[in-house]
């Protein structure tokens, strides 16, 4: 699966977003291996180190963890502890911003509630 990458983000973040929602959607499991640094930097033709920041940032969010001589490993709890992130993030910085464009372009509630 290649991602699309584009110009607004450095491309470890962008790999970084990708794992995350990987995680998020089940794809890679707690307790999941990682895919190598080496066969994802040839796979997306990126930069060794490019891959291995992505991972570090990971590590650093206590979501990976390194086991020495197999690669990284998906901890447990990883999941949940995106989940409560990520509706955390999207609750006080994205939906505020939905909210004002709803608002401002006067869509009515029962509007929306049909496109579901």
């Amino acid at each position: 699966m290649q991602p699309n990458w584009n110009n607004n983000q450095p491309i470890y973040q962008q790999l970084k977003d990708h794992a995350v929602a990987m995680i998020l959607d089940g794809t890679l499991a707690e307790g999941d291996p990682l895919p190598s640094v080496r066969k994802v930097s040839a796979e997306f033709q990126l930069n060794p180190i490019t891959v291995s920041r992505a991972y570090q940032e990971l590590a650093e969010q206590s979501l990976v963890e390194t086991r020495r001589g197999l690669g990284m490993f998906v901890l447990t709890g990883a999941r949940q502890k995106l989940l409560s992130h990520e509706r955390d993030r999207f609750l006080n910085e994205e939906w505020p911003r939905i909210i004002e464009r709803i608002h401002r372009l006067d869509i009515d509630k029962n509007d929306l509630l049909h496109t579901l």
